[in-house]
């Protein structure tokens, strides 16, 4: 690829953006990145690795709403000096310096993580929204997970429930607003490998003379 891309892919869970991730990762020849990003980001602050982890889209804040427009991104940065240096919102600001850091350095794929948002003002930058029904996301939890149905339900939403509020509290966007992405793909619709040639496609379209 003789130009630096970045393909951000914000996903519901069970609608395969790993898959689709990872696939285009060979076929582009390009860097997947996924929970490295964490490690990448402990390295980057020098915090512990597993505070990163715990605070991995995990978030389930109490009085979410109130607490949005202090929550964000704006890119500030403390210093080990500050008392709220290890806060959940730090650990976000160090991660996306990190995603930053990976769009202005090489061509990649970034999955999750706000990436859309943190590189909204990048141009080289691919924004990908994978959803699919819900009888098809659970048909792929279950190829991961062994759960009874009932359980496993409640688990893939209790999972999505926490990306949407994830992405709100620090984009301050609803996480199904597609007017933020280039594309919102069905994954059910046409399969993975589709989905990816698509992706592919509006690269190519988006980027004349790109060649891969």
């Amino acid at each position: 690829m003789n130009k630096k891309i970045v393909i951000a892919i914000s996903r519901e869970y069970g609608a395969g953006g790993k898959t689709i991730g990872e696939m285009l990762s060979e076929d582009l020849g390009i860097h997947y990145y996924d929970k490295e990003l964490l490690k990448l980001a402990s390295e980057e602050s020098g915090i512990n690795e597993a505070l990163f982890n715990k605070a991995d889209t995990k978030f389930t804040g109490s009085n979410l709403l109130h607490k949005i427009m202090k929550s964000i991104y704006k890119g500030e940065l403390l210093s080990p000096e500050d008392n709220d240096f290890t806060s959940k919102e730090n650990l976000f600001n160090y991660q996306a310096k990190v995603i930053q850091n990976l769009a202005d350095a090489e061509s990649c794929i970034i999955v999750g993580r706000c990436a859309d948002f943190i590189l909204k003002d990048y141009d080289n930058v691919i924004r990908i929204f994978l959803h699919a029904p819900e009888s098809f996301r659970l048909e792929q939890a279950a190829l991961r997970m062994s759960l009874p149905p009932d359980k496993l339900q409640k688990w893939v939403e209790k999972e999505n429930a926490s990306r949407a509020e994830y992405y709100k509290y620090y984009t301050g966007r609803e996480w199904t607003d597609v007017r933020h992405f280039d594309l919102s793909l069905d994954t059910s619709r046409i399969g993975f490998e589709k989905c990816a040639e698509l992706i592919k496609g509006y690269m190519k379209l988006k980027f004349e003379g790109l060649e891969f």
